[in-house]
Order: C-alpha cells, then sequence, then structure tokens
C-alpha cells in the first residue's frame, strides 16, 4: 500500500532553524521521496517503509534535539505533485 505524509516538525527550543533542517536531511537520506516546503515536508513511499522512516526520524530527533512537536497527515494512496 502506498502513503502520502505531510509532515511538520516544530522544535521548542530558540534555535529552532538546524533542527528543521537537520529533520528534513534525516528523512532525505532514508531513500524515501521527500519534498520540503515552507511550512511542511511530504513524505511519499509504501506504508510500511514510510512509517518505519518517520518512527527512526522522530525518535532520533527527540534524542539528538530534544523536545519538539510533530503533527502529520497521512493519505492513502499517490499524492505526488504532478509536474
Amino acid at each position: 500500500m502506498y502513503l502520502s505524509v505531510q509532515i511538520s516538525h516544530y522544535p521548542l527550543q530558540d534555535e529552532y532553524k538546524a533542527s528543521i533542517k537537520q529533520v528534513i536531511e534525516h528523512l532525505r537520506n532514508s531513500g524515501l521521496e521527500v519534498h520540503p516546503n515552507r511550512m511542511s515536508t511530504q513524505v511519499f513511499g509504501e506504508f510500511d517503509e514510510v512509517m518505519k522512516v518517520l518512527s527512526e526520524t522522530m525518535k532520533w530527533s527527540f534524542e539528538t534535539h530534544g523536545k519538539a512537536v510533530f503533527t502529520a497527515n497521512f493519505l492513502e494512496g499517490d499524492r505526488r505533485p504532478k509536474d
């Protein structure tokens, strides 16, 4: 099953930009299709792999950068932007 996710990361710290950039880079290095924009990041892939990567990324973020809020919207199916 294919999954489309829109996720946002809100670090609870004064210097938040570096943390956001590192989370996006962590997602990009996962092998999933990742499209960041100004307010969120879209992630696309097979359900099990997407959920595994999101779980690992959130855990890594908490361990590396401390407290943060993650919000996500999940949609079954392929909702990648069309060129």
